[in-house]
């Protein structure tokens, strides 16, 4: 059923890529971004993601047996036309009102649009609502196409779990959900996905519920990390080691490990906005969901709070101090600085008159000073800090002896919880 279609990924970041590479393993591949610099870096050999090592990325680029299968990546969307199926990975974020912004999915809808023929399925793979598939893609893709749904052409959902920066629970070792806008579609769907994917598929009974089965998985994650942050907030004002009462209470067998910090990225942080807005226009609104999101995005700024504290109980002038926060991405040994938590300690910290280095050995110079108008150290030296602010748990940072680049009466506050606790003044 699948054996000899050519795919057409469209949309080459953290989620797609990967995939890409994949499915290269087995069919021809056709890879398309709208940024011409990141297919010129891909073809080239170069992932600044880092998600696909070069060897890998050069030998899917290679692999082209006969046309039969490898890949190969373009930014003119004429390329892909030549392809049977579609999978579209591209980013669903919200605008600074915490609104979902869908505009790169209709964008990604109408080019897929343009050039989809008879027979031809499109699979998304973006978190969405449940009902955006085929209440907001599948017009765009009828309109441009000029074919009727589910008899010019079928569509499918098969939500992404990609795990940034995580090499163990890479894309083929998670359990992947699929769907179809048919019944036989969604076999077919299934079986494509299956063909790559070793720890199995799960074939819901409709793109719907596939769609909600991906948004509430992250909104699960951020309403146990904001009870967590919640706990961490209690805990200070009564004195007790938030890590120390976690550790004591992860002895019962059904205690859920979660750990205080600050939730960023594009997923846990984004997501629970996209079931809310669709549960607001049917007239519920979600208490437990925006509650665990207001106390989530609080924390980087609860976060500075605690280290100015700090700095006062140590007799530490506040106004004209120096201070280094060690990591800037949103999670640990992974690149990505989409919608990091740790800017907010940054901009809060500049707010009481403080200078504020960065240091992050991960993320893009570059990158960095674009998106949030930071320009990042490069390296550490001596240079007597009144406050380090242990913000990402690079494994970088594990042997960095930091007693040496703050001051003697300089404080140390660990966000991660993962510094010795010896050295550090006090953890989230």
């Amino acid at each position: 059923m699948v054996k000899n279609k050519v795919i057409a990924v469209v949309g080459l970041g953290y989620v797609g890529l990967p995939l890409a590479v994949e499915f290269a393993k087995k069919y021809r591949v056709l890879g398309f971004d709208i940024n011409e610099n990141r297919v010129n870096e891909l073809n080239d050999g170069r992932d600044a993601t880092l998600e696909v090592s070069r060897e890998t990325l050069l030998n899917a680029l290679e692999s082209n047996d006969g046309g039969l299968k490898g890949v190969s990546f373009t930014s003119n969307p004429v390329e892909i036309s030549k392809a049977h199926i579609y999978i579209i990975t591209v980013p669903t974020p919200v605008d600074k009102n915490n609104h979902p912004i869908l505009t790169p999915l209709i964008k990604a809808s109408e080019t897929v649009g343009k050039v989809l023929e008879q027979d031809n399925i499109v699979v998304y793979e973006s978190t969405v609502y449940p009902g955006a598939t085929e209440d907001e893609c599948v017009p765009v893709l009828e309109k441009f196409s000029g074919l009727k749904f589910n008899e010019g052409f079928y569509c499918g959902y098969s939500p992404e779990r990609i795990n940034p920066g995580d090499k163990t629970h890479t894309v083929t070792k998670i359990k992947k959900v699929t769907s179809g806008s048919t019944e036989e579609v969604g076999i077919l769907v299934d079986k494509l996905y299956s063909s790559i994917i070793t720890a199995g598929t799960y074939l819901a009974s409709s793109i719907k519920v596939a769609e909600a089965a991906k948004v509430i998985e992250n909104a699960q994650r951020d309403i146990n990390i904001a009870f967590v942050n919640e706990l961490a907030k209690i805990f200070n004002k009564l004195g007790l080691d938030t890590g120390e009462v976690l550790e004591a209470a992860a002895t019962k067998w059904n205690f859920l490990p979660f750990k205080p910090g600050l939730v960023g990225g594009h997923c846990i942080g984004v997501d629970p906005y996209y079931l809310a807005q669709k549960a607001e226009e049917l007239g519920y609104h979600p208490e437990i969901i925006l509650s665990g999101r207001r106390v989530n995005d609080s924390m980087g700024e609860y976060v500075a709070t605690e280290v100015l504290k700090l700095m006062v109980s140590n007799g530490i002038a506040v106004k004209g101090s120096k201070a280094l926060m060690l990591g800037i991405t949103f999670k640990e040994n992974c690149p990505d600085i989409r919608n990091t938590k740790a800017v907010d300690v940054y901009k809060n910290l500049l707010s009481f008159g403080i200078k504020v280095d960065v240091f992050d050995p991960w993320a893009n110079d570059k990158e960095v000073f674009d998106e949030y108008g930071i320009k990042m150290i490069t390296e550490l030296k001596e240079a007597g800090y009144d406050a380090i602010i242990h913000t990402v748990s690079h494994t970088d940072f594990s042997n960095l002896k930091i007693s040496k680049i703050k001051k003697e009466e300089g404080v140390i506050y660990d966000v991660k919880g993962t510094l010795n606790k010896n050295i550090v003044n006090k953890r989230l």
